[in-house]
């Protein structure tokens, strides 16, 4: 049985972080998009940390508002508090993180989906998806409706097959008690997907007048806080604090005394965790030499007085979680209001995508978020995007849209994840990216905005606001390389307390901020004719001016890496035919199929030997 409920040219499962930016990226480009939600009421929802961005997670954000996305504008809506991370370090992991209003980001969202031309937002349990005869996919939910779509993006998060554990407690459910997608993860299976489980967990939430903040450690915000979009203007104040505090011994001998308890140690869960996001019974575990684990206490709204414990994560039973969060400062008598869990949930090989994050065998069919084997609200919303322009683009007809490890994070995650796989959840890390120094979040509007034009994703207004602002930095850049300071005694007393030699003659601006000792900052009072420009400009031009000649290494490691890239490989070649390949070498490359030579040299298995191979073989086919 069933009813005919409409026909649409993007479908989307899923509405978290993935399926927003996937529904309103097919939207803006002019497809008649519908997004599927199990509850409307949880739409945009942070089931874990109530923040956006951290080390490299605020460079995929950076990222998705420089491509026309809208993570970063909303996060900049709902912020609580804005820090900038890894300051003491070089630029290229600097990194934006802010405190959010986790219930104002989820209403804000939904109400901007509900709100997009060309978008529909409908609450379903999609239960089957199948492909007819022309390649048109038909979405069956749980009340027999059935909606056709051209292409389908899968963003199913952590609801797809999802399992509660605590303690010795285990029952079917996706986050924060929502029913789980039950039912599709059997259709997808006789698609022809290969599945697997993956798990994660989340802390506690704890009352706010339970905890005592006396003596603990207070993190502030910055001043002037910084916003993640290109757009924002300005942020007003931080309006927040957050605390941080410390795990013991009583904590570490509270959880031993406990272990087998934990589902995870007890063999109940079969799925792999985070080895970046341990909970705190597998750090004290894993890290038993380590006398205590630092804990942050941070609020998840001004209108609730719930309070998230980030890093202290557990699947524990409920009256263990309360005995060892007592045991910490502060917590002595901190009152639970949502208990700690693990939660394992199916997720596919994404070996399976290309570059496009397109099925390779399923024409039409796109998977993004956790889906994709990934963690994290900032990989899922750059995946969402991917899959989303994609999705969009395949069904006008136009050209594809990839983006490489040189242009961005967003680039370097997709490419993690179709060419090398992840054998448990997988987190950006500005380590992953061989190009980091190129690859910073001050200049992903550089990298990206005119990429995201050309797509179709950024207006005219912010299109023109893009020029003006590179013909500020032009300017400023022949500014600074014009400009002579005299050798004045309140120049030399800059020099000397920053603690880098005087100087006797005229020197020009940009040869001084070469100096590792100097900044725009400290050269403000000799600066006369510095313009009031947006303190950005200044950021960028100063990196371009120090980093001068490592720059400039890596744009030749770029090209190097585009020349591999643009040595194509044949989709339909067996790998087991060609001469000299090693076995390891022709199963991995026949799994993953790589687009071209660049990308098979970063399979894991395949050795540069097999590379000189490929090389080889190419030639000789002409």
């Amino acid at each position: 049985m069933g009813y005919n409920a409409g026909n649409f040219d993007v479908a989307v499962i899923g509405a978290g972080h993935a399926g927003i930016e996937a529904a309103l990226a097919s939207a803006r480009l002019g497809c008649k998009t519908i997004i599927f939600t199990i509850n409307n009421d949880a739409v945009g929802n942070c089931p874990c940390n109530p923040s956006i961005g951290g080390t490299a997670k605020g460079h995929l954000v950076r990222e998705i508002d420089a491509l026309g996305g809208e993570m970063g504008k909303t996060a900049d809506e709902c912020f609580l508090q804005m820090r900038m991370l890894n300051r003491g370090k070089g630029p290229a992991v600097h990194s934006l993180r802010a405190q959010i209003d986790r219930r104002k980001y989820a209403d804000t969202m939904k109400h901007k989906i509900e709100l997009q031309e060309n978008l529909i937002l409908r609450q379903a349990e999609i239960t089957e998806l199948d492909r007819d005869e022309d390649g048109t996919w038909k979405l069956k939910t749980r009340m027999d409706a059935i909606f056709t779509a051209k292409a389908v993006v899968i963003a199913t998060g952590t609801y797809l097959g999802g399992r509660i554990f605590v303690g010795e407690t285990s029952y079917e459910s996706g986050p924060d008690g929502i029913f789980p997608a039950k039912f599709l993860g059997a259709s997808l299976k006789n698609l022809g997907l290969k599945l697997r489980r993956f798990k994660t967990g989340t802390p506690a939430r704890v009352l706010k007048s339970s905890i005592d903040f006396s003596d603990l450690e207070v993190q502030e915000g910055d001043v002037p806080p910084v916003p993640f979009s290109y757009d924002t203007e300005s942020l007003g104040d931080n309006k927040v604090v957050c605390h941080i505090s410390w795990t013991n011994e009583k904590t570490k001998e509270i959880i031993l005394n406990n272990i087998q308890r934990s589902p995870l140690y007890a063999g109940k869960i079969e799925g792999v965790g985070p080895r970046y996001c341990p909970s705190i019974e597998d750090k004290i575990v894993r890290f038993s030499n380590k006398q205590r684990h630092q804990l942050f206490i941070e609020p998840c709204g001004l209108e609730t007085e719930e309070m998230y414990l980030q890093g202290m994560s557990s699947s524990l039973p409920e009256e263990v979680q309360t005995e060892f969060y007592h045991s910490i400062k502060g917590l002595e008598n901190a009152v639970i209001m949502r208990p700690a869990y693990a939660i394992e949930y199916d997720c596919i090989d994404p070996t399976q995508m290309d570059n496009t994050l397109e099925f390779r065998d399923f024409s039409g069919l796109y998977g993004a978020g956790q889906f994709n084997g990934s963690s994290g609200y900032e990989e899922a919303a750059a995946q969402g995007l991917i899959a989303g322009i994609n999705a969009a683009l395949k069904v006008q007809g136009r050209e594809p849209f990839i983006l490489d490890r040189a242009s961005s994070y967003i680039g370097t995650l997709v490419d993690d994840l179709v060419t090398k796989g992840c054998n448990e959840p997988y987190r950006m890390m500005t380590s992953r990216s061989e190009y980091r120094l190129i690859l910073r979040q001050d200049n992903a509007d550089v990298r990206l905005t005119p990429l995201g034009r050309e797509i179709g994703l950024i207006t005219d207004e912010r299109w023109n606001k893009y020029l003006h602002k590179q013909e500020l930095k032009k300017k400023e850049y022949k500014r600074i390389k014009n400009t002579v300071l005299s050798p004045t005694d309140e120049l030399n007393n800059i020099l000397v307390s920053r603690e880098t030699s005087e100087v006797t003659t005229g020197v020009r601006m940009i040869d001084l901020l070469k100096r590792p000792q100097l900044n725009y900052d400290c050269l403000t009072e000799v600066d006369k004719d510095r313009p009031d420009i947006d303190h950005n400009i200044f950021e960028q031009v100063e990196i371009e001016i120090k980093y001068e000649g490592y720059i400039k290494k890596q744009l030749e490691q770029v090209e190097k890496m585009r020349k591999l890239e643009k040595k194509l490989l044949p989709k339909d070649v067996d790998y087991k035919t060609v001469t000299g390949l090693r076995l390891e070498a022709q199963e991995k490359l026949n799994n993953v199929k790589p687009d071209n030579i660049g990308q098979a040299s970063r399979i894991s298995g395949v050795s540069p030997a097999d590379i000189s191979v490929l090389l080889i073989w190419l030639t000789q086919r002409g």
